[in-house]
């Protein structure tokens, strides 16, 4: 069953296929699957692939000849095609990032291939309120997508926010609750959900009759931890052609190659 307001979606995980199309968004256009025992996604080419793992297993068939296997908490992207017979039971949220379309495109964008987990306790980077963050999967170069794991302690009770593109994620373990202002809806363990985008511009009236941007909302959790996975369309963190760690830490007569712009590949 879905639930929605103007701030957040709420989907059960209980059949699978497609669960959000956002394919036409003109900056960055995505599709969200649920993926239950190798049905509800056809992987093609030209595209790009985020993947969590929440139940079971996902055996993922590698090229060179052998295969690759996923269990519960882990997470993968690639770019391409798979053969679908080659799955095990499991269940798996899939993103499917458009390549060709929007600032994918612009970007030249494709996802590495990358497997990795079952992720930690906790994140290993400080967010907000108390809560800590872990960037699983980095954006390949600055503006691309990443895949996150936030940890919410026991008895958080986040500030309000937004965020300036969609939030597609799921609950990966423990409980709480999304609070907004146009009415509350819990959190419970495989859990899927989208968090709206705040475009800077549209605004709604809440339950208390006061008016609120569109994708407000906070995180809170009770007597219990929650681990929640959320992949970002996009980033403004990342390395760049001419700001990254390889060209940044080659010196040449005591100068970066990153201010040497003869010697630069073009």
């Amino acid at each position: 069953m879905r639930k929605e307001n103007e701030a957040f979606i709420q989907f059960e995980n209980d059949n699978y296929g497609i669960i959000f199309n956002d394919e036409n968004h003109k900056e960055y256009p995505i599709k969200y699957y649920n993926l239950i025992n190798g049905l509800g996604c056809v992987f093609e080419n030209n595209k790009s692939y985020f993947g969590y793992v929440y139940g079971g297993i996902f055996v993922f068939p590698d090229s060179k000849g052998y295969n690759v296997t996923l269990s519960n908490g882990m997470f993968f992207s690639f770019h391409g095609k798979i053969k679908p017979e080659l799955w095990a039971s499991g269940k798996v949220i899939i993103i499917e990032v458009q390549n060709e379309k929007g600032n994918y495109k612009n970007n030249n964008y494709t996802a590495y291939r990358i497997f990795g987990g079952a992720i930690e306790e906790k994140g290993r980077l400080k967010y907000i309120d108390g809560c800590t963050d872990s960037l699983l999967i980095s954006p390949v170069k600055k503006g691309d997508p990443c895949l996150n794991h936030l940890h919410f302690p026991d008895s958080i009770d986040q500030t309000q926010h937004t965020h300036p593109s969609h939030r597609i994620g799921i609950v990966a373990s423990g409980r709480g609750e999304c609070i907004t202002p146009f009415g509350n809806l819990p959190l419970e363990t495989g859990m899927i959900f989208v968090i709206k985008e705040w475009d800077g511009k549209t605004f709604s009236i809440g339950l208390d009759g006061n008016s609120y941007p569109n994708g407000q909302h906070a995180f809170k959790t009770f007597d219990t931890v929650m681990n929640v996975i959320a992949f970002h369309p996009d980033s403004d963190f990342g390395a760049e052609d001419e700001f990254h760690p390889m060209i940044n830490r080659t010196i040449v007569g005591g100068v970066s190659a990153n201010k040497l712009k003869n010697i630069m590949t073009k």
